[in-house]
């Protein structure tokens, strides 16, 4: 039997760089095994110039030991924000430097950018004709450079097949875990999340910007409701019954409900079936209608429609994909307010 060849992630470390950011692959590539102990991916950082410092936007710079050859072994490149774009920031033209960087990269290779690197992606003619996210500040100005590029400044991240971005600093989180959820399914994606003491998933769909996160506390939140409904998920929620868990009106409850969660409580209550039906088909031997039962859609067929609808593939492919653990190779997902589309 043969060994499986890790899947090497190249992160691009360009001058201006958010070390946060940087770090976010590694935490989160780094972490995968097999049932063996071996790790599924292989993560390299590299710059655009010969092994050196690359300069970052805190009081310190970083080695960077790999150079711009590099790129041409990755099976996945990720794009960091940087802060000193310059050319690709403000004309939307890559430099004589980064083109030459990105030529490396070999056709059908993986791409994904954090926040700001999704200028870099776009200069270099990646997104033409697709839709595309980054930080909700950078928006109309990615928009203004790039009108072929449809910028949606709402979501945490969106999935495009072989291409990928995501908003601000921890949505690169959100996208990293994606990436692992889509190549390996949710177990080990969530085991990566636990051991990073992250939420183990935030729709791609969700909004960037949440009125108030934290709930004031002279008022009451919707955490006590949310919990109610996690542990219950295979009986009929009804809304009036979530905002009871909070004393609250159904219309109160349902403004505070996606101030604090960036959607309704509807999207919300599908979005954790869903995930919780995906668990299921990946680690229980249940039949595809016990699963919808458990995971409270009811019907294998409103099931169907869901992970249809979020994910691009049918419970029975979602479960030959990733049923038997870490080899999967992925069912590939499309994920835009709440996901939908096929896989490219």
């Amino acid at each position: 039997m043969s060994v499986r060849t890790p899947h090497r992630v190249v992160v691009l470390a360009l001058d201006g760089l958010l070390p946060f950011e940087l770090g976010i692959p590694h935490r989160i590539f780094g972490r995968p095994k097999d049932a063996g102990g071996r790790h599924l991916y292989e993560v390299v950082t590299c710059s655009v110039r010969p092994p050196g410092p690359v300069q970052t936007d805190a009081d310190f710079a970083i080695m960077v030991e790999h150079g711009p050859e590099t790129l041409a072994t990755a099976d996945t490149v990720v794009v960091p924000a940087s802060y000193e774009l310059g050319p690709v920031f403000e004309e939307g033209v890559l430099t004589d430097e980064l083109a030459a960087a990105l030529a490396h990269i070999r056709p059908g290779t993986r791409l994904a950018s954090i926040c700001t690197g999704v200028y870099v992606l776009a200069a270099a003619g990646h997104l033409d004709g697709r839709p595309a996210t980054t930080h909700w500040a950078d928006a109309e100005r990615l928009q203004q450079l790039f009108p072929k590029i449809d910028v949606d400044p709402d979501v945490l991240f969106i999935d495009d097949g072989d291409v990928l971005t995501s908003a601000g600093v921890a949505a690169g989180i959100d996208l990293c875990l994606h990436m692992v959820r889509r190549d390996h399914g949710t177990a080990v994606a969530n085991d990566v999340a636990r051991r990073t003491v992250v939420p183990p998933h935030r729709d791609g769909g969700q909004a960037q910007y949440i009125e108030r996160p934290v709930p004031d506390p002279q008022q009451a939140g919707t955490t006590t409701a949310r919990a109610w409904a996690l542990g219950r998920l295979h009986e009929p929620i009804q809304l009036r019954d979530m905002a009871a868990q909070e004393s609250l009106s159904v219309r109160t409850f349902t403004r505070r409900f996606r101030e604090e969660t960036g959607v309704s409580p509807g999207q919300w209550l599908t979005q954790q079936r869903v995930e919780r039906a995906r668990h299921l088909l990946e680690s229980s031997d249940r039949s595809v209608d016990q699963v919808a039962r458990d995971s409270g859609f009811g019907t294998a067929q409103s099931m169907r429609q869901h992970l249809q609808a979020a994910l691009g593939v049918t419970p029975t492919a979602y479960r030959r994909t990733f049923r038997t653990g870490a080899g999967g190779t992925g069912a590939g997902e499309r994920e835009r307010r709440g996901g939908v589309g096929a896989p490219s």
